[in-house]
């Protein structure tokens, strides 16, 4: 079965057919975080951006454990210059927007997302694992009609995405892009970390709820495994 671990933030582990994903591997300062970077292991890392509380230890991990690291061209360039080979890097440079890689039967598709950084541009990632079920994380970013086309071109089974507000979409953006996306099930991340964010899945629920999508919600609990079922 495969398997989703919320890390706090936007951090998150999928394990599926005994390969291991990290997204965004923030856990060194992360104040959600109930793990420590040095007592994690993955086979791929993936990395929406370059802010601190996204690219969080992805090169120490990737040195340690020899994962491969997926991200954008000038973020991949950023990271080898600091000493990742590009052997561990996919595509040995990285992809970019609308590129499909694969990776043990994984398939990553990179997709556009709506804020900042400073190496390339934010990215989000649609995630097909080996046995179809499809895992949409947005990155950080605010709502775009493009989502709806992702809704259209990928059978989407989860969507994992921000609902804090201030640096990224609120509540009610994160519905409607819920609604957007026609997932199936939705988990919130990007919330509770810094003051100022929104501080609990209240508002969000409520949002859901006036879009009849309330039982799209999946809440789960940081450092706690849930199996992903269709």
């Amino acid at each position: 079965m495969n398997t989703l671990t919320w890390h706090g933030h936007s951090a998150f582990a999928i394990n599926s057919q005994n390969l291991s994903i990290l997204i965004d591997p923030w856990f060194d300062g992360n104040p959600s975080a109930k793990a420590a970077a040095e007592n994690i292991s993955a086979d791929l890392v993936l990395v929406t951006h370059d802010h601190g509380d996204h690219v969080g230890q992805a090169l120490e991990i990737c040195k340690r454990t020899g994962a491969t690291l997926g991200c954008i061209v000038e973020l991949a360039a950023k990271l080898q210059s600091q000493g990742l080979p590009d052997s561990q890097i996919l595509n040995g440079i990285g992809f970019n927007i609308g590129g499909t890689v694969t990776h043990q039967g994984i398939s990553v598709t990179m997709v556009q997302a709506t804020h900042s950084c400073e190496s390339g541009v934010p990215v989000g990632f649609i995630i097909r694992l080996p046995d179809g079920y499809t895992i949409y994380h947005s990155g950080d970013t605010g709502i775009f009609s493009s989502m709806a086309l992702w809704g259209k071109l990928h059978k989407i089974d989860l969507a994992l995405l921000p609902i804090g507000g201030v640096f990224t979409m609120d509540a009610a953006q994160a519905a409607m892009a819920t609604m957007m996306l026609r997932c199936k099930k939705v988990i919130p991340m990007h919330w509770g970390t810094f003051p100022a964010l929104a501080q609990n899945v209240d508002a969000f629920k409520k949002e859901l709820d006036k879009l009849e999508l309330g039982d799209a919600l999946k809440q789960v609990e940081v450092g706690v495994p849930v199996g992903l079922v269709r």
